[in-house]
């Protein structure tokens, strides 16, 4: 017999679903990706994981293709590793080895919050998600407030303080290079 659940109790549950909940639950690697880069959503990594296995496969089939297309294969081979290159997501383009072994924590790695810890404009990943969601950073003139965007190695050296940011200004007198003009605006 099972006693009737109190109000508090009740309430608590309302969200949890027991019957798909290992099934919702996803890996162990899967919760240590979403703790590590503090992932927001759940999806966000379902589709990073998507999209890994769809260029693995793609390296595959390049890989497989026989001799009498090599010049298309190489054609093909250099532009998917001039487009991940771009992306930020492999390190050279030498060669489809590097396509076959692409995960998940490499678009993970390229998200904006990551690439603020890189830049040494916060201290943690904690600090990079707050600070892009309240609206302290900017992407060329653009500010943003979405931590799942991804930063492509073209845009990587346009990541900026937002001009009437708290935090640009406190960097700013800590430097020193605090103008008596950006005072009065």
């Amino acid at each position: 017999m099972v006693r009737k659940l109190k109000y508090h109790e009740q309430k608590l549950l309302r969200r949890l679903e027991l019957v798909s909940w290992e099934a919702a639950a996803g890996s162990l690697a899967e919760v240590k990706a979403l703790r590590r880069y503090r992932l927001g959503r759940r999806e966000d990594y379902v589709e990073y994981k998507a999209l890994a296995r769809t260029v693995r496969a793609l390296a595959r089939r390049l890989r497989d293709l026989g001799p009498a297309s090599a010049a298309f294969r190489a054609r093909c081979a250099a532009a998917l590793l001039e487009k991940l290159y771009g992306l930020g997501l492999v390190s050279c383009r030498r060669s489809l080895a590097v396509c076959e072994s692409l995960s998940a924590a490499a678009f993970c790695r390229r998200r904006l919050p990551c690439l603020l810890v890189k830049l040494r404009m916060a201290q943690n990943l904690r600090h990079a998600v707050t600070f892009v969601e309240q609206g302290h950073v900017r992407v060329g003139p653009e500010v943003v407030t979405d931590p799942a965007l991804l930063i492509p190695r073209a845009v990587e050296d346009f990541i900026t303080w937002v001009d009437a940011s708290r935090l640009r200004q406190k960097v700013l007198d800590y430097n020193q290079e605090r103008d008596d003009f950006d005072l009065a605006a």
